[in-house]
């Protein structure tokens, strides 16, 4: 029964040795790809010997490994097929495995308004709410990426980078669009966007409508929207941030644009979608898939209003799969 304490270690080890990648295992257990290593680490030191190696193509399993591997994978699609089964019995339940910035900025925000007309629905959102991580998939994935693929998923909304900053930072610059205004003062930098190939950051923002002549990548840099955001608020500098989830803050006054709105550009990945069940939902999840989508269009259309129609929407039908 010893195997049955490191369950956890186990699911995380055959996860990275299926998908030859840590963040991959990571993603599918909404964890960071360093608690998947400490897990895998743990029952290597239990164990005793190495179990995973860095190819030139990702991770591969060590003979050791090799030889349990069939039997994890065998055993792990069993538990899922009697997780999905148990499942019928949780009714009211939806667990959400989400880029941590949406679920912060985007969904809690908005979740009293859906939880007030359907105070039943329990959540658990990356491991934490209502109730707890259960084993298997989640019923839905939120992830930021390219809108490619064969996987079933559905459009929530493109993002649009453009600076900003508080009313107190904002203040300080001078706002004569010489090519110097932004000279002198604090850049902080958002590498969540990174992989986005059409993403602004400093340099590029700056190579199309200057203000900055100098120390273009000099700065702190933020892995997390939200904790950028926190550095923006207690005034440490300006960020090149995306609107769609800061809408109601720009309104607010609680941040302001930094330079008129045409100063920007938007992101050609995009938030979306990926439901977990092969079957028809259930009504609950259904409720929620529904409303999600509704209140996604809001942000679209709020976007939208600001800047215009993003040229890399594509329509909801372009997408394979519904939520």
């Amino acid at each position: 029964m010893a195997g049955l304490s490191h369950l956890k270690s186990l699911q995380a080890l055959e996860l990275a040795a299926r998908l030859g990648s840590l963040k991959d295992a990571a993603d599918h257990l909404a964890i960071t790809p360093a608690a998947v290593g400490q897990r895998i680490k743990a029952l290597e030191a239990y164990l005793g010997v190495d179990l995973l190696v860095r190819g030139r193509s990702g991770l591969k399993p060590t003979p050791e490994l090799a030889q349990a591997l069939p039997h994890l994978e065998k055993a792990f699609r069993e538990l899922e097929t009697a997780s999905d089964t148990l499942d019928l019995q949780r009714v009211n339940e939806i667990h959400i495995a989400a880029n941590s910035d949406w679920v912060d900025l985007w969904l809690k925000p908005r979740l009293p308004a859906f939880r007030a007309a359907h105070p039943n629905t329990l959540f658990c959102l990356n491991g934490e709410g209502d109730v707890p991580m259960r084993l298997g998939a989640a019923d839905l994935e939120i992830t930021f990426a390219p809108l490619e693929g064969d996987e079933p998923r559905k459009l929530l909304f493109h993002d649009y980078l453009t600076p900003v900053g508080t009313e107190a930072t904002v203040s300080r610059i001078d706002q004569s669009n010489t090519a110097a205004s932004l000279d002198g003062f604090p850049l902080l930098h958002l590498d969540f966007y990174k992989e986005d190939p059409g993403a602004l950051d400093w340099p590029r923002w700056a190579s199309v409508h200057g203000h900055r002549q100098t120390a273009q990548n000099r700065g702190l840099r933020y892995r997390q929207i939200s904790v950028g955001l926190d550095a923006v608020n207690s005034n440490a500098g300006f960020m090149i941030c995306g609107l769609a989830m800061l809408v109601d803050r720009i309104r607010s006054g609680e941040l302001r644009l930094v330079f008129p709105i045409d100063h920007g550009g938007w992101t050609r990945h995009a938030f979306q979608v990926r439901l977990r069940q092969k079957q028809a939902p259930r009504a609950h999840l259904r409720r929620f898939c529904d409303w999600m989508m509704e209140e996604c269009a809001k942000t679209r259309a709020d976007l939208e209003a600001l800047v215009g129609p993003c040229p890399y929407s594509r329509s909801e039908a372009e997408v394979s799969g519904q939520p």
